[in-house]
């Protein structure tokens, strides 16, 4: 997520330059090709361009519609997980105790009970946070945030789930993570085991074990909206298409432009290509703000910041812990907060 006031112009203009070249060289070649054979052969009328742009702004208009609404279904999920962690968390405290316990526990066993939940759900976040980063076949993995901003590194791309799940898990719960194909999934399994023992013991009542398992419920929906986004491509043919329609008017547009400017002045007919590579550049500038936010979660600059989500979650939780071993805040690098 950028964060800065608005994206400078040479920065904009670098992500889209390919844009402006090519609709510079398809202004130069029809140039050309009117000054070598002649306009009677390399003529479009005006009004079916207009039309034919007229149509491609509609198309982008749409496609970018549907990608923000990708973007802000993704980002109105993690702000659930935010109040749902707190709420998870805030009940366990307030919940687990020696009320109707058949065996009584010491107020230590109970923190220690009380963070075990917590860190386990915790860990649930970190598993489902690197399953997001995870590379689709349709995102853009092959440049990342390095090529526009080599300052910035996204941190599940740096480090490894099985070292970060060490600090929030036992190594049996670790076992029981091996070789399965959604840690996240198995980590709310466990959740739900554990709040049924706990059950069992009288440490928390029918009423109380209900709520607890509602925000493991909870936590599933979320999860599972997360993947449905993650997992289901923007579909390809309202991706694909408008790129093709782009090519298309940017190869029309200059032989219907210098025909208008020779009537006009001979001489200004060079201007058709500035004028084609500025058309065709806004025209893939909308097409690529559509493109690259689409994929909300693949670890690019116009994601949704779930690494600094997650680190606000995991100090919220254990400073409601009492914890004192406190992570610091993510901070934006280069005005990049992911």
């Amino acid at each position: 997520m950028y964060t800065e006031r608005r994206y400078g112009y040479w920065t904009t203009i670098k992500w889209s330059r390919k844009g402006l070249f090519f609709g510079a060289i398809t202004g130069a070649i029809a140039y050309l090709l009117h000054e070598i054979v002649g306009h009677e052969w390399f003529f479009v009328p005006w009004q079916p361009v207009a039309l034919v742009g007229t149509a491609l702004a509609f198309y982008l208009g749409f496609k970018n519609n549907a990608s923000y609404d990708r973007l802000w279904e993704a980002r109105k999920i993690w702000g659930a997980i935010v109040n749902g962690s707190r709420s998870f968390a805030s009940a366990v405290i307030g919940f687990v105790s020696n009320l109707h316990a058949v065996e009584k526990h010491s107020e230590t066993e109970l923190h220690a009970i009380r963070r075990r939940l917590i860190f386990r759900h915790l860990a649930w976040l970190t598993s489902l946070r690197f399953q997001m980063r995870t590379a689709r076949v349709w995102e853009h993995t092959e440049e990342r945030l390095s090529k526009y901003f080599p300052n910035f590194n996204t941190p599940e791309f740096n480090s490894r789930l099985e070292t970060e799940l060490e600090q929030f898990l036992s190594e049996e719960e670790l076992m029981h993570l091996e070789g399965v194909s959604n840690r996240a999934t198995q980590i709310l399994r466990l959740q739900t085991i554990d709040l049924q023992r706990l059950r069992e013991k009288g440490l928390i009542d029918d009423f109380r074990h209900m709520e607890l398992q509602g925000f493991v419920s909870a936590m599933y929906d979320e999860q599972g909206k997360s993947e449905r986004i993650k997992n289901f491509p923007f579909p390809r043919q309202y991706a694909s298409i408008p790129m093709l329609l782009i090519k298309l008017v940017s190869i029309l547009l200059p032989l219907a432009l210098i025909h208008e400017l020779e009537s006009l002045d001979p001489s200004l007919m060079w201007s058709a290509i500035p004028f084609n590579a500025i058309v065709t550049w806004v025209f893939v500038l909308m097409e690529m703000i559509g493109d690259y936010s689409e994929n909300p979660f693949e670890g690019t600059y116009n994601d949704i910041p779930i690494s600094s989500i997650s680190r606000t979650i995991e100090i919220d939780l254990k400073e409601m812990l009492g914890e004192t071993d406190i992570p610091p805040a993510i901070q934006a690098v280069d005005g990049m907060l992911m």
